[in-house]
């Protein structure tokens, strides 16, 4: 069973991304948690405490963001689908963004 993070960081701001509503969901879609980025740009805990090996998606309310921050993007959300795998005790999913152009990797 695995943990979940994330941060998102706004590269055309040159800072953290506050108040990024984000929700995690299965891949059946059932929604499992959510909640907004705090002003490091960060959940350091989304979803339940355990996840199970398998599928998910974290959806980035990007849109709401980027109106919130006066700026003009491009994409209203992002969703991210990654694998959880057996034994992997946590998984870190960042997001960097500007308002044309989203980039994530696997994060420790």
């Amino acid at each position: 069973m695995a943990s979940l993070s994330t941060h998102v960081l706004d590269t055309a701001l040159g800072r953290p991304a506050e108040g990024v509503a984000i929700v995690l969901t299965d891949a059946e879609g059932a929604e499992l948690g959510g909640g907004s980025t705090d002003a490091d740009g960060r959940i350091g805990r989304i979803g339940p405490e355990d996840l199970a090996p398998g599928d998910y998606t974290l959806t980035f309310a990007t849109g709401d963001y980027h109106r919130a921050t006066g700026q003009e993007g491009f994409y209203p959300s992002a969703a991210v689908t990654f694998t959880v795998s057996e034994g992997v005790p946590h998984y870190h999913v960042p997001l960097v963004l500007n308002p044309y152009a989203y980039s994530t990797y696997r994060g420790s």
